[in-house]
């Protein structure tokens, strides 16, 4: 058995190629939507993810405005920008790229966004409106994952979906969105404090893997014919890669494809479709404010 690879680099694509259009469309009423990105630092992964992330805004005709600031910024400096963008009318969207550094309360960075301009869908605002399903910017890996599975045809009607992982950004927010009528999952949450994880794993239909522990996941957890989403994106050291390193999951790729129905690579998979679910959040927003 060999599973079926779900690529969702070129879902993410397919999903592109329906913004563009929207884009044009807003653009012939006037509206350009706008994306403003605060990186603070120069963590590699970070500047990494924010140069994609305006590289595919700017493919799509979405503009883009970069705010770089140094690691040892302080929060005022940060809090005031978001305040501009915030009256700003040409941005639409505001990213604040995570994580910050220990010195600045990042609760308190993320509250400071306008909720219409939320397109992260971190604030309490939205988060509180997702749990009520009530209009809101829902985070985009998780927004990504619901679109990943509904596009590749995974049965999610009564399915038992197993999430390894429990954050705000990932965890929770995947759980919210997998009860929902419209995917129609049961759901069981694991985390470090979870006994014999294997044995949860191994009930899953549906394996969801954001713990951010690289082969945390092993081919013995998996039941045959099960969908298996891996949002893990982990350095580990190769030396027989030009930087040294190499990407990695939090599910043993190799074994698991073997065993499993559906399976997403790392890179390629999740993090494609984070990046288009942005884009579509920051569409809505100036569709919104329009």
């Amino acid at each position: 058995m060999s599973a079926i690879l779900i690529d969702g680099k070129k879902i993410a694509e397919d999903i592109r190629s329906e913004l563009a259009e929207k884009v044009a469309s807003l653009c012939e009423k006037g509206v350009r939507p706008g994306l403003a990105v605060i990186l603070v630092g120069d963590n590699p992964a970070s500047v990494s993810y924010v140069t994609g992330k305006e590289k595919a805004c700017a493919e799509i005709g979405i503009q883009s405005f970069e705010t770089r600031f140094p690691e040892d910024v302080a929060e005022k400096v940060l809090l005031e920008k978001i305040a501009e963008c915030n009256r700003d009318s040409n941005v639409h969207g505001i990213l604040v790229q995570l994580p910050l550094p220990r010195h600045i309360d990042e609760r308190r960075v993320i509250s400071a966004i306008d909720p219409a301009k939320d397109v992260d869908g971190f604030t309490p605002v939205n988060l509180g409106r997702m749990l009520l399903e009530e209009p809101c910017y829902i985070p985009c890996t998780p927004r990504g994952i619901i679109e990943l599975l509904k596009r590749s045809g995974v049965p999610t009607n009564g399915a038992h979906a197993v999430v390894v992982g429990r954050s705000n950004i990932v965890g929770k927010p995947l759980e919210n969105l997998l009860i929902r009528k419209s995917v129609n999952a049961t759901v069981t949450i694991c985390h470090t404090g979870t006994k014999n994880l294997a044995a949860h794993v191994k009930e899953a239909d549906i394996v969801i893997a954001c713990a951010g522990k690289p082969g945390l996941v092993s081919v013995d957890m998996i039941k045959p014919g099960a969908c298996v989403i891996d949002v893990g994106v982990n350095r580990v050291p190769d030396s027989t890669k030009k930087k040294g390193y190499r990407l990695c999951g939090d599910v043993d790729f190799d074994g698991a494809s073997k065993v499993a129905g559906w399976i997403t690579p790392v890179p390629g998979g999740v993090g494609p479709m984070t990046i288009a679910m942005l884009l579509s959040n920051t569409i809505d927003a100036a569709s919104r404010q329009w």
